[in-house]
């Protein structure tokens, strides 16, 4: 029987990193951030790449469902759904993630925000997806890594994520060949270079975030959340 990891993240994290190394086991296969044809679609947001991508995936929430809770060619082990909190709008129904095992990945909102704004001037608390990942764990639980300790310490936290999940750690996550995928979605080029790039996961950066002024009541107002899960973090 397949578990079906759905990890939740916002952006401005090391999510596609942490896709990468579950890609990397060789009982696993991944989806990259299946609702965001709907999000776009239902929002109109222009981001970079947005015709391609209401082209390449269901821009209907159902058929995204459907999708991630039926049946999978060669039935995997484990299937691992890359989930951007934010993805998850008001009027998505919420009882088909029930037949999901949940995860959540979290960054201190002090550093999400302030890289957050070089690419986007005025982030708002839903485009973080705190509260988003706040509504799913508490409505069903999942262990919950913070990036931090991903980076400070890769194999400790993953292997406490992969128990928590219920499945052995693979060695194999802790590295991967650099390039692209063609499960990456059609957006990696607009995204994706570091990691494409990359052969592993970065080293830990303890350096301060250095926050925009106008900012910083964003990140007070991201804090709660973001201090409720790291409580419940591995």
């Amino acid at each position: 029987m397949t578990v079906r990891v759905a990890m939740w993240s916002g952006p401005r994290n090391i999510s596609t990193a942490m896709m990468r190394s579950f890609e990397s086991r060789a009982d696993t296969v991944v989806v990259d951030e299946p609702l965001y044809a709907h999000y776009l679609a239902v929002t109109g947001i222009d981001h970079p790449g947005r015709d391609a991508i209401l082209a390449s995936q269901p821009t209907r929430w159902q058929e995204v469902a459907a999708a991630l809770t039926g049946p999978l060619p060669g039935s995997p082990a484990v299937q691992y759904q890359k989930h951007m909190a934010h993805h998850l709008l008001p009027e998505i129904g919420r009882d088909w993630l029930g037949g999901l095992t949940h995860a959540f990945l979290i960054r201190d909102p002090s550093h999400v925000v302030t890289s957050y704004a070089r690419v986007r001037g005025e982030p708002t608390l839903e485009d973080l997806g705190y509260p988003q990942q706040v509504e799913i764990f508490r409505a069903f639980g999942g262990p919950v890594v913070d990036a931090a300790d991903v980076l400070r310490d890769p194999e400790g936290t993953l292997r406490r994520l992969c128990a928590g999940l219920g499945f052995a750690f693979d060695p194999a996550m802790l590295s991967w060949a650099p390039g692209p995928r063609d499960s990456d979605g059609v957006w990696a080029p607009f995204w994706y270079a570091a990691v494409r790039a990359s052969t592993g996961f970065a080293a830990y950066d303890p350096s301060p975030a250095d926050v925009p002024e106008r900012l910083r009541p964003l990140v007070e107002a991201a804090l709660p959340y973001y201090e409720e899960l790291a409580a419940r973090r591995l």
